[in-house]
């Protein structure tokens, strides 16, 4: 078992190592640049050359721009940090001076920040390596949105190219007053699934729907009836959310298409009420086109799925006492369970111990200016993950790194 105080001394102790001008041009590059899925060849580069300049041997292209580092220092434990590097397809309006320069394009889910995190973590323990031993790997994952990256990378052979762990370690950027880092023991994020529908029909112009199934008006009440799903078949006791992200359908106003295509987003965080859902949608989606008379059957299928992220218990204890240590007892807290998803637990090996926290990143004056009495209702008015408003406060670019770095230090042999 760790040692809080000790830990946090030496965290506190590097703190002066801290190159923070360095990083906010680091961080602004990367905002500026942004690279969606499986395309982050600049972000993989920069944190590769980073990596490589602080002593760390590199192996890139992991998964197509996949990135992991190295570093061998002495005998003792294995410690993997890692952070994912893609951006989303949303077209940014914070109207920030370091605003992204790629057009639909945006860091919309602050993994840039996530970057700056990993590279200054990874500088500072390589700095500071005479006050630990072992072995500290990096991972730059790509395509966390979505995409499958931590699976890819290690059917890429991630667990050849990294000693196996004793923990691993990840953190993620959320709304909420700056200064604040969430953990949850045991599930803190809920497993999710991408849904796809077609919905067959009969085509033909729009003056004569008698001679057509449209699939526009079926898919419509597919969507509104998938809306019951959760208000009537799953209890209240659960926590479940059903979102159709997408309706696609036609491409002019005077023709009835041949079909319309739906995308679905499902988070849940219990085995038997993902199976309970997903045999609704498929059960709505085939009774609303037979109901229709659609020539074929519906096409439906399950793509995308994220696992459920479940902290060890035991080890998140510790590594919030450590961050309690650092940042004050009442800026760690447990949040319960987010919504949310991830793909970080994947790239775990089999009976490996990991923690996943949050870091928030509100900006004080957008926090006070916000509407809501308490932190629930604030965290609804201000601007989240995902959004086009989405701008991280710089001053917790200093935190994110010492998160980071007290955690690997809670394992690796002082």
């Amino acid at each position: 078992m760790t040692d809080p105080s000790a830990t946090g001394r030496l965290t506190q102790d590097l703190v002066s190592r801290l190159k923070l001008t360095d990083l906010e041009a680091c961080y602004q590059d990367l905002h500026r640049h942004p690279e969606l899925a499986f395309q982050e060849h600049r972000t993989a580069g920069l944190l590769a050359d980073r990596l490589e300049s602080a002593g760390f041997t590199v192996t890139r292209g992991v998964a197509r721009t996949g990135v992991v580092g190295v570093l061998a220092n002495g005998d003792g434990p294995v410690v993997w940090l890692r952070g994912d590097m893609d951006a989303l397809p949303v077209q940014e309006a914070t109207g920030l001076a370091y605003a992204s320069t790629v057009d639909g394009v945006m860091h919309a889910c602050g993994h840039d920040l996530h970057v700056t995190w990993l590279v200054g973590a990874a500088e500072l323990l390589a700095d500071a390596r005479d006050t630990w031993s072992g072995t500290l790997v990096v991972i730059g994952q790509p395509a966390e949105e979505g995409s499958g990256g931590a699976a890819a990378m290690v059917a890429d052979g991630l667990h050849r190219l990294a000693p196996r762990p004793d923990a691993v370690f990840g953190q993620h950027v959320a709304p909420g007053p700056a200064g604040l880092y969430p953990h949850t023991p045991g599930l803190i994020m809920s497993a999710a699934d991408d849904i796809h529908v077609t919905v067959p029909g009969v085509g033909g112009h729009g003056s004569r729907p008698e001679s057509t199934v449209d699939p526009v008006v079926t898919a419509a009440y597919i969507v509104t009836r998938l809306q019951t799903v959760v208000s009537r078949e799953v209890s209240a006791a659960d926590s479940a959310v059903l979102t159709v992200g997408q309706f696609n359908a036609g491409l002019r106003p005077n023709i009835i298409p041949a079909e319309a295509r739906l995308g679905l987003n499902l988070r849940t965080q219990k085995a038997h009420v993902r199976e309970r859902i997903l045999a609704a949608v498929r059960r709505i989606v085939e009774a609303e086109c037979q109901a229709a008379g659609c020539p074929v059957p519906p096409t439906i299928t399950t793509g995308g799925s994220y696992p459920a992220t479940v902290n060890d218990a035991a080890l998140d204890q510790e590594i919030a006492a450590v961050h309690r240590e650092l940042f004050g007892h009442d800026t760690v807290f447990d949040f319960g369970p987010a919504m949310g998803s991830e793909d970080f637990s994947l790239l775990v090996p089999v009976g490996v111990p990991y923690d996943f926290w949050f870091v928030t990143s509100t900006p004080q004056d957008v926090w006070q200016a916000a509407p809501g009495d308490d932190l629930a209702q604030k965290l609804d008015a201000v601007p989240g993950n995902h959004s086009p408003l989405f701008a991280p406060d710089l001053s917790v670019l200093g935190p994110g790194v010492q998160t980071l770095v007290s955690a690997a230090l809670s394992r690796l042999t002082a």
